[in-house]
C-alpha cells in the first residue's frame, strides 16, 4: 500500500463492507449446514473470517477506522468466549501493527518537515517501520548525539481519513454495535472525532509527553520517555525497550500480569493527580512492562503515546471519589444526589435510589476490596448484565446520561479495566484510589497533590491551544539557537516556511 486511501467512495466503500460481510458470511453459513457440514465447524469458520475481514479493512485503511479498531480492542474481554476467540488475535494486531508506509513516502516526510538534510541529524535511520499506528508510524534510529530514538511521522492525509472513517462509521456504528455488548458505539465515535485535532498535533503531543517525562522522571515505578526534538508532523522521542503488554497478554506469567495490573492500576490514578493530565489511549500497545534482573518489585510500567489527552487541572474530579465513598457505604440517596448535581441524571428523570445503588455496586466491586481479580469472565457478566433488556440494569442505564466533562475520563476507566480483565491481573485498585483519588478515603480527603501538578494549566480553547503551542515552539527555537544546543536544531537547512524541530538536550 502506497499511501492512505482518500478517496471518500472507496474509503466508505470498505468500511460499508464490513456489516455487509459479516452479513453474507451468515448466509452462506447456513447454506454449508443445510448442506450437512458440522454448524461448528461453519460457525468458527465464519468467526475467523470476520475477524480477518475486520483487521485488513481497519487496519489497511488507517485513519479513524484504525483509530476506532484499536479502542474497541480493549474491550473484547467483554465478548462471550465463544465469539471472543477469532476476534481476540485480530483486534490485538490493531493495537500496534499495520501495513506500513513505504520508505520512499517516509523519506519525503522527514525532508518536507525536516529539512531535506535531515539525515546529518541521525546517526542510523532504519527504514522499517517498528510500529505503525492509527495516524503515523514509527522508526527507530540513533540522534545524533548516540542516543537511541523513536522517530514517529504523520501519514500523508491522515487528518482527512480520520475524519471521514469516523463520519463513516458513525452511520454503521447500530450494525457494529453488537460486536461489544453492553458499550454504545456512537457516543464512542462522536468523542473520537472531537480529539481529531489534538491528535493530529504533534507539538501538543510533545507538550503532553513532556510534562509527563518531566514529572516522573527518576519514578521507581512509572517511565515515560522524554522529548528529543519536534517539528510539524514528525516527533522523535527517546526509544524504549520493554515488552509490549499484549505479550503479557498473550503469553505473560501470573507473576508479570499482576505486576502489570498494578502499574496500570497506578497510573490511571496518579496520572492525573500528579500531572493535570488524563493520559486518554489506554490500549497495550502503548505500554511496557520494564523488567530487569532483580525482584518484580522493581520492575516498572514504561508509557507512550500523549496525542490524546484530557486536561484536569485538579486531577480526577472529587465527585467521583465521594459517590463512591458513599456508595460503598450503602448511601442510596447521597449518590442519586450527587449524580442529579453533576448531570448523570437529567432533572426530569425519576429513579429509585436503591435501584441506583443496586446499579452500581457490581461495577464498582474493585473498589471495594484490597485486591480485586479482574478476569475476562467478570466483564463479561458486567456487560451483559447492562445490555440485556430483559434486566433492570439495562432499563435503569438507558436513563442515566454521561455529562460530556466526564466522556473521557469515563473511556479511559473503561478501556482501563477493559485491559486489566484481559491481563486477569490481581491488582489493588482501591489502595489506589485511596492515594489518589480525592474524596474517596473520607470527606475533605484531597489525594495526592504534588506542587508540580499545580502548574498545569487549564483545558484550552483551540484558539488558547494554538497560542500556547506557539508560545512554546518560541522558547524552544531560542533555545535551539544557543551555542550548546544549535547542533541539534534542524531548521538552520530548512527553507524559512519550514517550521523548525524544537530539540531539547
Amino acid at each position: 500500500m502506497s499511501d492512505l486511501p482518500r478517496k471518500a467512495m472507496t474509503r466508505t466503500a470498505r468500511l460499508a463492507a464490513l456489516p455487509l460481510g459479516i452479513a453474507g458470511r451468515a448466509t452462506l453459513g447456513l447454506g454449508k449446514r443445510i448442506g450437512g457440514r458440522s454448524a461448528e465447524v461453519v460457525t468458527a469458520e465464519l468467526q475467523q473470517a470476520t475477524a480477518d475481514q475486520l483487521f485488513k479493512v481497519l487496519g489497511e485503511l488507517k485513519g479513524g477506522a484504525m483509530k476506532f479498531g484499536q479502542v474497541l480492542s480493549v474491550f473484547e474481554a467483554a465478548l462471550p468466549e465463544e465469539v471472543a476467540g477469532p476476534y481476540r488475535a485480530a483486534l490485538t494486531k490493531l493495537q500496534d501493527a499495520a501495513p506500513p508506509m513505504p520508505a520512499a513516502k517516509v523519506h519525503a516526510a522527514l525532508a518536507q518537515r525536516l529539512g531535506e538534510d535531515w539525515r546529518s541529524l541521525f546517526r542510523e535511520f532504519d527504514d522499517r517501520p517498528a510500529a505503525a499506528a492509527s495516524i503515523g508510524q514509527v522508526h527507530r534510529a540513533v540522534w545524533h548525539d548516540g542516543r537511541a530514538v523513536a522517530v514517529k511521522v504523520q501519514y500523508p492525509g491522515a487528518g482527512d481519513a480520520l475524519l471521514a472513517d469516523l463520519s463513516q462509521l458513525s452511520r454503521v456504528a447500530w450494525l457494529l454495535g453488537p460486536l461489544i455488548p453492553g458499550l454504545d458505539i456512537k457516543p464512542l465515535i462522536t468523542e473520537l472525532r472531537e480529539r481529531v485535532a489534538e491528535e493530529l498535533d504533534y507539538e501538543l503531543e510533545a507538550q503532553a509527553q513532556r510534562r509527563h517525562a518531566e514529572e516522573f522522571a527518576g519514578d521507581p515505578e512509572i517511565v515515560v520517555p522524554g522529548v528529543v526534538a519536534q517539528a510539524d508532523q514528525v516527533l522523535v522521542s527517546e526509544w524504549m525497550d520493554g515488552t509490549p503488554l499484549a505479550e503479557v497478554i498473550a503469553s505473560g506469567s501470573q507473576e508479570e500480569r499482576d505486576v502489570a495490573g498494578r502499574l496500570l492500576a497506578r497510573f490511571l490514578f496518579a496520572g492525573p493527580s500528579r500531572t493535570g493530565l488524563l493520559h486518554a489511549d489506554p490500549h497495550p500497545g502503548n505500554f511496557r512492562l520494564l523488567k530487569d534482573d532483580g525482584p518484580v518489585e522493581g520492575w516498572r510500567l514504561g508509557v507512550l503515546d500523549f496525542g490524546t489527552v484530557d486536561r484536569l487541572p485538579g486531577g480526577l474530579p472529587a465527585p467521583i471519589g465521594a459517590s463512591l465513598r458513599m456508595a460503598l457505604a450503602g448511601d442510596a440517596a447521597g449518590v442519586l444526589a450527587m449524580l442529579r448535581e453533576e448531570g448523570f441524571v437529567k432533572p426530569s428523570i425519576e429513579l429509585d435510589a436503591d435501584a441506583v445503588l443496586d446499579y452500581l455496586l457490581p461495577i464498582i466491586e474493585p473498589a471495594a476490596v484490597e485486591s480485586f481479580h479482574f478476569t475476562r469472565a467478570w466483564m463479561r457478566a458486567q456487560a451483559a448484565r447492562i445490555a440485556d433488556p430483559r434486566s433492570p440494569a439495562y432499563n435503569l442505564g438507558k436513563q442515566l446520561n454521561l455529562p460530556p466533562s466526564y466522556l473521557l475520563i469515563h473511556r479511559v476507566t473503561l478501556s482501563t479495566i477493559g485491559v486489566l480483565c484481559q491481563l486477569g491481573a490481581k491488582a489493588p485498585f482501591r489502595a489506589e484510589m485511596l492515594e489518589w483519588l480525592p474524596e474517596f478515603a473520607e470527606a475533605g480527603s484531597p489525594g495526592k497533590r504534588p506542587a508540580a501538578r499545580a502548574a498545569t494549566a487549564a483545558k484550552p480553547t483551540p484558539k488558547a491551544a494554538k497560542t500556547t503551542a506557539k508560545a512554546a515552539k518560541t522558547a524552544t527555537t531560542a533555545t535551539a539557537k544557543s551555542p550548546a544546543a544549535k547542533k541539534t536544531s534542524a531548521g538552520k537547512a530548512a527553507p524559512a516556511r519550514r517550521r523548525s524541530p524544537s530539540a531539547e538536550g
